[in-house]
């Protein structure tokens, strides 16, 4: 694969963890605007465990992962009794004061002579353990794919289990849960932290593939393609999201022909689909008659 093919698909892959957080909230009956602050927060932990500190990578996904998973617990614990366009608009304020929060962070360290660390608009710098491990782009491209597996084999083990079906009830018909005493708050936190985990998790990954970050990445628009994209695959199945990113980062910007345009198009994507396809591509009951299919053949 060419390098500019390895970026690409790199990208995919690391985008698709914060298209999965996304997703879970959407299946959970909550609509978030506010993914990428775990994204970011897991980026800037990782980076800092990594370059700073000089942990392994391991041990800095775990610690990524587990600060944003708690900042996901806060953020649920603080948000329990909303949902629809109050808990919109919470995600969206609590991600933005990182973004902010993160302008202001100058804590650097220096390392063989250089200043190494956050250091606010400026960004952070010299996350190489990329190439401290001599570790190609293709090699960490399969480290991406194989944790996206991973993360996807979780997804649809609970997809058909018992606690996927409660979730399910809980963002199709939360009063219907309720009163079937379903503890629909404990679901909904839940989900949350698992959210947070996951773009957390995504986080990591960029900030070692990039190898440069800065607050202006994890901005809005972020947030707002991560939850288009399970919009357009589908909210029935893990794979959904997927599709939303192959088409917008494989497709769109794959094409040269529409690299100029990728966003004015994508916007027109979404709007079509919302009118027809109002559960994405990959609908509940377009994933039934798959497997029904499947099931006979």
């Amino acid at each position: 694969m060419s390098d500019y093919a390895v970026s690409i698909v790199s990208n995919m892959g690391m985008i698709a963890f914060i298209a999965l957080s996304a997703y879970v909230l959407l299946v959970v009956g909550n609509i978030s605007f506010g993914q990428q602050a775990y994204f970011g927060i897991g980026a800037y932990i990782s980076g800092v465990v990594t370059a700073m500190w000089g942990w392994p990578l391991w041990l800095a996904i775990v610690l990524g992962c587990a600060v944003a998973g708690s900042a996901a617990l806060v953020i649920g614990t603080l948000t329990l009794r909303l949902s629809g366009i109050y808990f919109a608009i919470a995600t969206l304020s609590f991600a933005e004061m990182i973004r902010l929060g993160l302008l202001s962070v100058h804590v650097q360290v220096e390392i063989d002579g250089e200043l190494v660390g956050p250091d606010g608009a400026e960004g952070f710098g010299d996350i190489r353990w990329i190439f401290e491990n001599d570790v190609t782009p293709f090699e960490f491209m399969t480290i991406i794919y194989v944790l996206l597996i991973g993360v996807l084999m979780v997804l649809v083990w609970v997809e058909r289990s018992r606690l996927g079906a409660v979730i399910r009830m809980v963002g199709g018909d939360p009063l219907l849960a309720q009163a079937q005493g379903i503890d629909v708050v404990f679901y909904r936190l839940l989900a949350t932290v698992f959210a947070g985990i996951i773009a957390g998790l995504g986080g990591c990954l960029y900030a070692h593939f990039t190898t440069y970050i800065e607050p202006n990445v994890f901005n809005v628009m972020l947030g707002v393609h991560s939850l288009a994209y399970g919009l357009i695959g589908g909210l029935g199945t893990a794979f959904g999201p997927l599709i939303g990113v192959g088409l917008d980062i494989g497709f769109l910007e794959g094409i040269r022909v529409f690299q100029g345009y990728r966003m004015i198009v994508f916007g027109g994507l979404v709007a079509v689909l919302l009118i027809f396809m109002p559960r994405g591509i990959l609908d509940e009951e377009r994933v039934h008659r798959i497997k029904r299919w499947l099931e006979r053949s």
